[in-house]
This record gives structure tokens, C-alpha cells and sequence, in this order.
């Protein structure tokens, strides 16, 4: 079984998850007491959203960085960025370690191909949704995304920092998500990707007949398989 090298705190509500879905999957295909090699690392959340906010983005990726090295040096035989957003640094980590970066967007696309969906909404930070870094992964092999309206977008960003980030979920909130995935869905959505990690403790697929692709989910199950297949 590989060593899984998680970095988290980002938030580390979503971070919880990553640990359990990681675990419920290394039990569930390998039997007995089995469980899954993780070293994890979980950052300051507080620091990277200053980075994220001022624009400073090589000094997230020199923090995440020197994170990756740490795991890398202490066994971890390959790294998982436990959130979306960050994925906009992987080819910074990416020079500074010398094992794979499991990448979250290239394993959603993959989910995404294999349940024919051709156009998809994206729905996560308002980096994650106006920047091309995650959006390209899709793009790169055929796949349309649509991203909500201006002011949508400031909602969904809002929602996921002052809210979920803080643990808070709120009715209210869920409702103001749900008019926004029908209304991508009407525009041609097949499928909603919830492209920030906390964005699934808010929303589930039983609020919705639209397909949903929790990139939590799918990024930890692959961590998951990665570990223990050759």
C-alpha cells in the first residue's frame, strides 16, 4: 500500500471528509482491519486565504511547496491537495518533489467522461470558476463548462468562505444554490460539478434530479484506489 500524503486545512471541514471517504474505501476494498497509510499535513488556513485574497499566489505555492517537500522527505509516496482552489499551484509544487500530485480536476474530468457528460457547471471559489488553471482539465478533453452569472458568483464565494469554511450551513444558503443549479441546468448543464470541497456540506444529490459530482468524493476515492492498486 503507497503512502497517501495529504495536505488539508483547507478548510478542515472538508479535510474530515477526505479522512473518512479515504479510509471507508481502503476498508471496503481490501477487507479485515485494514486502513489507509495517510500522512497529513494541514496548513493554516488563515495564511493561504490572505495569499488567495492579495493576488499572492506564488506565496501560497512556496508554503504548499515546502509542505510537499516535508511529506515527501517523511514517506509519502505521492501528495493530495484536499482542495479546488489550490490546484492553481500544482506546477509550482509540482518542480520542488519528485512523487505524483494526484490532480483534483483530472480526476472529476475523468468521472465526468465516464457518465457522458459533455457540458458540466462548475460551482467553487470565484477563482476556481473565473480562472482557466481548473476549467482547462476539463476543456483539454471535450468538455463545455458553464459557470454561474456575475453576481451568482459572488454568492457561491460567499457562501464558501463567511459559511462552510466556518462550519455554517444554512437553509437559506442551500436554496439560493439550488435556483442557481437549475438555472444551469436550463442553460444545458448535464451535470454540476461542486467544485469546492465544502460546497457537498451543503449540497446533496437528493436536493436535486440533476446529476452532481462531488469533487471531495471523487479526488479522495481516487486518492483511495491510487494507494492501494499498482
Amino acid at each position: 500500500m503507497k503512502t497517501i500524503g495529504l495536505i488539508g486545512g483547507m478548510s478542515w471541514e472538508s479535510t474530515v471528509t477526505y479522512y473518512k471517504i479515504i479510509n471507508n474505501v481502503v476498508k471496503e476494498k481490501l477487507g479485515g482491519l485494514h486502513s489507509a497509510k495517510i500522512l497529513l499535513y494541514s496548513v493554516d488556513f488563515q495564511e493561504i486565504e490572505k495569499y488567495q485574497s492579495a493576488g499572492q499566489w506564488e506565496k501560497s505555492g512556496d508554503l504548499l511547496a515546502e509542505v510537499s517537500v516535508k511529506l515527501e522527505k517523511a514517506g509519502a509516496d505521492f501528495i493530495v491537495i484536499c482542495t479546488n482552489t489550490m490546484h492553481k499551484v500544482v506546477p509550482q509544487i509540482s518542480e520542488k518533489i519528485s512523487i505524483p500530485i494526484i490532480h483534483i480536476a483530472e480526476a472529476t474530468a475523468e468521472k465526468l467522461k465516464e457518465n457522458n457528460i459533455k457540458t458540466v457547471a462548475l460551482l467553487g471559489t470565484k477563482y476556481t470558476m473565473k480562472q482557466d488553471f481548473y476549467k482547462e482539465k476539463l476543456i483539454s478533453v471535450g468538455i463545455d463548462v458553464l459557470i454561474p452569472d456575475e453576481d451568482e458568483i459572488e454568492l457561491v464565494n460567499n457562501v464558501i468562505y463567511n459559511e462552510l469554511c466556518l462550519g455554517i450551513i444554512s437553509e437559506k444558503s442551500k436554496e439560493e444554490y439550488l435556483k442557481i443549479i437549475t438555472r444551469l441546468s436550463n442553460k444545458g448543464a448535464q451535470g454540476i460539478i461542486l467544485g469546492c470541497t465544502e460546497i457537498g456540506l451543503l449540497i446533496k444529490q437528493e436536493y436535486t434530479a440533476i446529476p452532481l459530482f462531488d469533487t471531495t468524493e471523487i479526488h479522495a476515492e481516487k486518492a483511495a484506489m491510487y494507494s492501494i492498486n499498482e
